[in-house]
């Protein structure tokens, strides 16, 4: 920290949202500070009220549903004797502050950017709004801000609309569009919650230069136990809209005194050692225990890995990819021939064994998406072969094909934009059962719909409810019943647990472990995320560039990894 005074002083703050069951407390006597040139992490679950915080300090709680009942939001400008509340200001007193001396970056820059509007436009706006810089000046200005922000090519960049961009290029963006007035205060919500470790790290180390060199203050919103460990000055751990617990971030990590603490930190997978199974915060909230008394039964000794590799290693292959390629045009002459080709996938080749977990990791734009789509035929390969139980699935009749997917699930990243709002659950569960043919009636299928609700640690009372009634946690189960539903030999979990809390995703990796044992399944478990990826997989796969550059035993593949690449992406996971 450079300056221990308070710039933005928080007191009492309570908000609270109407809905169609009665009024909800989702902020209750709220109260920290920000102190000029620190980092402050506020850390804790979804719903626990980290957000609907920072929402409201910026004074962007939807006006029609949300209240805020009491409480004060001091901004200290530096140049002014008395502080300014900020909740207490109009909607028109409010815009002097909101982007010029408290200013925000979103978790998702695609939502948060307009589509239709160039990302030099809407970063030159700010500069328009809050100062009388003339034109020139304004594009001069963005322009030098995208090179401090590590934007390539800053003048294309002024001139691409956002679906141009990568998501690191946009969360870049929007740190530019954050900073470009040079506020006091930054709130950064879930920044790099979608970012592979690369970019985090770069987005994280922009971060770190702009509090030492502007002195410019952040409120570091985030489930990532890891990020805080490396970034911040304080912590704050919010639970069902209340502050549990703050101190220094040594003191939260090393002596956390609430259990709930105890519970988020031990509950991410770590690097040096696999568990296995993980602990969740429920362990630590029964009883006085310490963290070392939950993990110690958990650790996976050496013993039981080589027994585990030993079994796998043993089983037949389910899945297997012989030199496979997927090349996408990009230009063509006055002939219609290919000028230009990008190699997303390039003479790729693996094997996928019954009961096995194959973990596949690499940075955005790697080919793991493309890899993915030709695996499920989403998308036709451009060479090679594909088998599985011995099936060559290329080659297969569309009829064939469409057979042959109830073998052949997906868990996607979103399980929100993945199920129909307009269906509950426990009918979009039943109906590609239906369709498969799967049990003799639908009060069978019913029967095994709310079977698979109790596996994945839901309640028969779920069947009737519609996806938004639900957690995101809870919304991925739903999904991994529907999967589960056609009773498969092998499931693809693209980014399955990324967006989740930590200690949700605890729990749904546990789930993926039982029921791969129980059902014996086969996993193909794509993540930027290789603390996870290590804990989950028999084998890591390593991709860049479209190839595959690593192949190996989870341990050995993070511990000892012989690719230079390989382990530039592990040097960039906060330890």
């Amino acid at each position: 920290m450079k300056d221990s005074g308070s710039v933005l002083d928080v007191k009492g703050l309570t908000v609270s949202f109407d809905s169609a069951v009665g009024s909800t407390t989702a902020v209750q006597d709220v109260s920290f500070e920000v102190h000029r040139g620190e980092t402050l992490a506020i850390v804790g679950e979804s719903g626990s009220g980290k957000s609907v915080t920072s929402l409201a300090i910026m004074q962007l709680l939807p006006t029609k549903t949300a209240y805020i009942d009491s409480g004060t939001v001091r901004y200290h400008e530096p140049t002014e004797s008395e502080p300014i509340d900020l909740i207490a200001l109009s909607e028109q007193g409010i815009i002097k502050y909101r982007g010029a001396k408290v200013a925000m970056i979103f978790q998702e820059p695609m939502s948060a950017l307009n589509p239709s509007h160039k990302c030099g436009r809407q970063v030159a706006e700010m500069l328009q709004i809050h100062t009388d810089f003339a034109n020139i000046d304004i594009k001069a200005k963005v322009l030098h801000m995208f090179e401090q922000v590590d934007l390539p090519q800053p003048d294309r960049i002024y001139d691409s609309y956002p679906h141009q961009l990568s998501g690191g290029q946009l969360q870049r963006v929007m740190i530019a569009m954050a900073i470009i007035c040079e506020p006091d205060v930054l709130i950064a919500d879930e920044p790099t919650t979608a970012l592979d470790v690369t970019v985090q790290r770069h987005i994280l180390q922009l971060l770190s230069d702009l509090k030492d060199n502007n002195g410019i203050s952040t409120v570091f919103i985030t489930h990532d136990l890891g990020l805080v460990r490396q970034i911040a000055d304080r912590v704050i751990v919010m639970k069902q809209g209340e502050i549990v617990e703050q101190g220094s971030t040594d003191q939260i990590f090393e002596q956390p005194r609430q259990p709930y603490t105890k519970g988020l930190i031990a509950c991410r997978p770590p690097l040096t050692e696999r568990y296995t199974r993980l602990p969740v915060v429920s362990d630590f909230l029964q009883s006085d225990v310490t963290v070392q008394e939950v993990i110690e039964p958990l650790r996976e000794t050496a013993a039981q890995y080589r027994d585990r590799q030993s079994i796998v290693a043993s089983r037949p292959v389910l899945l297997q990819a012989e030199h496979v390629s997927k090349h996408y045009v990009t230009t063509r002459d006055f002939f219609g021939r290919a000028v230009s080709v990008v190699k997303a996938v390039d003479d790729v080749s693996f094997s996928l064994r019954q009961g096995e977990t194959l973990g596949l990791v690499g940075e955005s734009g790697c080919g793991k998406s493309s890899l993915a789509k030709v695996l499920l035929r989403l998308t036709e390969a451009t060479a090679g072969t594909i088998t599985f139980a011995g099936k060559d699935i290329l080659s297969m009749p569309n009829a064939d094909m469409r057979k042959l997917r109830k073998d052949y699930q997906i868990i996607f990243q979103d399980p929100y934009g993945s199920l129909n709002p307009r269906m509950t659950v426990g009918r979009a569960i039943q109906e590609p059962m239906g369709i498969h043919g799967i049990g003799g009636s639908k009060s069978d299928r019913k029967a095994m719909v709310i079977n698979l609700l109790e596996k994945v640690g839901l309640a028969a009372g779920h069947y009737d409810r519609y996806p938004h009634q639900f957690s995101g946690g809870q919304r991925q189960r739903v999904c991994i019943a529907r999967a589960l539903g056609l009773q498969p030999k092998f499931i693809l979990c693209d980014e399955s647990v990324s967006a989740l809390d930590v200690s949700v995703q605890a729990q749904v990796l546990n789930l993926l472990k039982d029921l791969r044992d129980e059902f014996n399944l086969s996993y193909l478990f794509i993540s930027h995320d290789l603390s996870v990826v290590k804990h989950i997989s028999d084998r890591i796969m390593v991709m860049q560039a479209g190839k595959i550059v690593e192949t190996g035993d989870a341990i050995s593949i993070i511990d000892n990894p012989q690719q230079q690449y390989t382990q530039e992406l592990i040097a960039a996971i906060p330890h």
